[in-house]
């Protein structure tokens, strides 16, 4: 016999969670200490559950489809132990509890990642007004796709392709959080033999609309997450930023980084370059800003050169990051230190990591010079980003 709860959390989203009270059976752990029954629910009438993806070389990742978000990503570091690379929640309660636990902690974000300057966009001649869930310092954005609804607080249906893929899809309704026509997405993770995390985001529509898609994970290869991982070392193949103004936005202007604590073309310590004096870093309290990709020329990204790159001096991981895109957003954890306790009791400080995500410019909408992500019926979209671990042994990068 079985006990039914229902917990009705902060979105106002009831939680479905059953446990067995007569048999207990001994919990079955991932390589990351993960519990899979912690996840087990149902949503707003649709199942939730943790999916195990491996490889043959020990890598695991654990993904739930709430939200596609990986909970945790394991990879050997130098000496051949599995190090959990990711920072997350180890329940599905707290994930779903956006009032109290509020993240976007390895999540597959849409329909539009990153920042719109009022919520406003105009598609096809026609003004939209999206919801504006980002207010801090009187700003009045949409981000990334907006509150409650954005595609990290849904539950994607699911497909588990082979051992190490899983295909996840939603159908996205016109007006979603604003945003114009039926959108239909998938996002694609899959482990390859190579220790690469690979990801594709596709999506379709039936109305003219916007769609650009990311993943939000939130990299520390230290494998620490009870402290400051501003030591890993960063590096950025490119010449440009694009500035924010003090409510993140961008201010449309592309900006050398020669000269500033914006250039990572050669491989520092994100430590030594943070100066909290600088403007853009001052308005952020840490990096929070896209930079303009050389590996996108010409209209198109070149996925097959490293755009980024992320190392640990500590465990010897290395991670090389690919995409088609023309922008990544380096943030570095400014908004933790809340004081929540996640994975495993850890409540994760103020800088802990490093988030890289593939994406259009912010608010590419509403600057008509930059590339643009509009998506037409008839037409696919399609976004590539990749992550490929290694081990270094000489305690720097190249």
């Amino acid at each position: 016999m079985k006990n039914f709860k229902s917990i009705l959390l902060g979105t106002g989203v009831a939680i479905a969670l059953f446990s067995a009270c007569e048999t207990k059976k001994e919990a079955v752990l991932t390589a990351s200490n993960l519990d899979p029954a912690k996840f087990d629910t149902v949503i707003n009438d649709k199942p939730v559950k943790l999916y195990v993806l491996k490889n043959e070389n020990g890598m695991e990742a654990c993904i739930t489809n709430y939200g596609g978000r990986i909970v945790s990503l394991v990879v050997p570091d130098k000496d051949g132990n599995p190090t959990d690379v990711v920072l997350g929640y180890d329940n599905i309660a707290q994930y779903a509890d956006t009032l109290n636990s509020p993240s976007d902690f390895g999540a597959s974000v849409g329909r539009y990642a990153n920042r719109i300057n009022d919520g406003k966009i105009t598609v096809a001649g026609q003004e939209y007004q999206l919801t504006q869930n980002d207010t801090g310092n009187g700003a009045k954005h949409c981000l990334h796709g907006g509150a409650n609804t954005g595609w990290q607080n849904k539950v994607y249906d699911a497909t588990l392709v082979d051992e190490s893929t899983l295909r996840l899809s939603l159908v996205s309704p016109d007006g979603d959080n604003g945003f114009p026509g039926t959108v239909t997405a998938v996002t694609t993770y899959k482990l390859t033999a190579d220790n690469t995390l690979d990801i594709t985001f596709e999506a379709t529509t039936d109305k003219e609309t916007i769609v650009n898609m990311t993943n939000h994970n939130y990299y520390n290869l230290n494998g620490d997450f009870a402290n400051e991982g501003m030591d890993m070392v960063l590096y950025i193949n490119a010449d440009n930023f694009t500035p924010s103004d003090a409510t993140y936005m961008t201010t449309g202007e592309i900006k050398s980084v020669e000269g500033t604590p914006m250039d990572f073309r050669t491989p520092t310590a994100i430590g030594e370059k943070m100066d909290t004096t600088y403007i853009y870093i001052k308005n952020a309290t840490g990096y929070d800003h896209n930079w303009c990709l050389n590996t996108f020329k010409d209209g198109k990204g070149d996925d097959s050169q490293i755009c980024a790159s992320l190392y640990s001096p500590k465990t010897g991981i290395m991670m090389e990051m690919y995409t088609n895109e023309p922008g990544v957003q380096v943030y570095t954890a400014n908004f933790q230190g809340t004081g929540i306790s996640c994975k495993h009791g850890v409540k994760y400080p103020k800088h802990v990591s490093v988030c890289l995500e593939s994406q259009k410019y912010p608010d590419s909408p509403n600057k008509k010079d930059w590339v643009q992500p509009t998506l037409k019926p008839g037409e696919q979209y399609y976004s590539h980003a990749a992550y490929h671990f290694t081990v270094k042994e000489d305690k720097k990068a190249e």
